[in-house]
């Protein structure tokens, strides 16, 4: 379950990350329920949908569409809430155990909904401008990952973006490949030695990053 410092640190991140790209980025108002409309579409196509053709779901993938997807969906908030970030987390918790909603008119309830319609559930909610975060939190559990996974893989995501950034890679300075492997290969392996429950958990992350960069010296 998900508990209010792991709330606080992603809606946290969140507002660092869009204020980066954009320091006005909550006047601006950018359409990031477009992006969920996107990234919700790309996650039908790693379940697989085609009922003409043998397909396999790719988990992995699905999944990290899941921690795309919750970056925007946090933006949304943090939007609706004008980048008050104690109104974004109570808001996050008022709707996170309901098991079902309305929509055009019609209630869905989440048990009856398979994972494909609850991600098309989710994407005419975007469309229409809304987000449920029941539903989300509904689709982490049909995608096998716990808020603790989610709040894992989100906060590396943006840990490394930040790392990212703060060594050129706006600039095109940044190498993504250290001894020949990609960067996000050693985030998921240097991930696998912290501990995710840990208050310094981003701060450890983007130190043994460094380390990591700075010795393998990006040969």
């Amino acid at each position: 379950m998900l508990v209010s410092a792991q709330a606080a640190t992603m809606l946290a991140l969140q507002d660092k990350m869009n204020a980066k790209v954009n320091p006005d980025w909550i006047a601006v108002r950018s359409p990031f329920l477009r992006a969920v409309v996107i990234e919700g579409s790309e996650a039908i196509e790693h379940h697989g949908w085609k009922w003409w053709k043998k397909q396999d779901c790719d988990l992995e993938q699905l999944q990290m569409e899941l921690v795309d997807i919750w970056h925007f969906v946090l933006s949304a908030i943090l939007i609706k809430h004008q980048g008050d970030q104690a109104k974004a987390q109570q808001e996050v918790f008022a709707e996170l155990d309901q098991t079902s909603l309305t929509f055009d008119g019609n209630e869905f309830e989440f048990s009856q909904l398979s994972l494909l319609d609850k991600l098309e559930l989710m994407i005419g909610l975007a469309a229409a401008k809304r987000y449920s975060v029941s539903l989300f939190s509904a689709l982490l559990t049909d995608c096998q990952m716990s808020w603790d996974d989610l709040y894992a893989q989100y906060v590396s995501k943006n840990v490394l973006n930040f790392f990212r950034q703060d060594h050129g890679y706006k600039e095109g300075t940044y190498i993504k490949e250290w001894s020949g492997r990609e960067d996000n290969e050693h985030l998921v392996e240097i991930m696998t030695k912290l501990d995710v429950k840990s208050d310094s958990y981003q701060d450890d992350l983007y130190s043994e990053l460094n380390k990591r960069y700075q010795l393998l010296n990006v040969t």
